[in-house]
């Protein structure tokens, strides 16, 4: 499904990478908390999946979920100092640019966020952001740039702009 610039809503999609999650030890409680902020904040979440932690495993997830879509896709988990959180590094196997300035905000809503390592960038038409596992850490991170998604969106996809760009050929 690919929605553009002034179609209703931006199609999102949640990826948790947790090994608790996957071996059903633990609720996917940041993933739920993730679906519905996206929710609220008008996007349409189109799907929801879990990986195992580790690079190979985060990259994977991205590839399939990235491919031929356009719109937004949310890890949570794997962004800590422990030996398995490898999402910053199986996100970065997959992105073609990276967002800094996105990255940078969500970790500045929270003093914890130092502790964060996730990135934020462009996969063809579609922005990906790594937030925390916690519920709470996953929601203030995304809400800290969600004012800004469907711009950087528009931008993405060549659509119409508030600078009053048109999408070129």
């Amino acid at each position: 499904m690919t929605v553009r610039p002034g179609d209703t809503a931006w199609p999102a999609k949640v990826l948790t990478v947790s090994d608790g999650v996957i071996a059903g030890t633990r609720e996917d409680r940041s993933g739920a908390a993730l679906v519905e902020a996206l929710t609220s904040a008008g996007f349409e979440v189109v799907e929801r999946r879990c990986v195992c932690d580790g690079r190979a495993e985060v990259a994977g997830a991205l590839r399939e979920l990235t491919n031929s879509f356009a719109g937004l896709v949310v890890t949570t988990g794997g962004t800590g100092f422990s030996p398995r959180d490898q999402t910053p590094e199986g996100t970065r196997d997959v992105l073609e640019r990276e967002a800094p300035g996105l990255a940078e905000a969500m970790r500045l809503v929270n003093p914890l966020g130092r502790l964060s390592r996730g990135v934020a960038g462009v996969v063809g038409e579609t922005v990906v952001l790594n937030t925390p596992g916690s519920p709470a850490g996953a929601v203030e991170c995304f809400e800290a740039v969600a004012d800004v998604l469907a711009h950087a969106l528009a931008l993405l996809c060549g659509g119409p702009t508030s600078h009053g760009s048109t999408p070129g050929p």
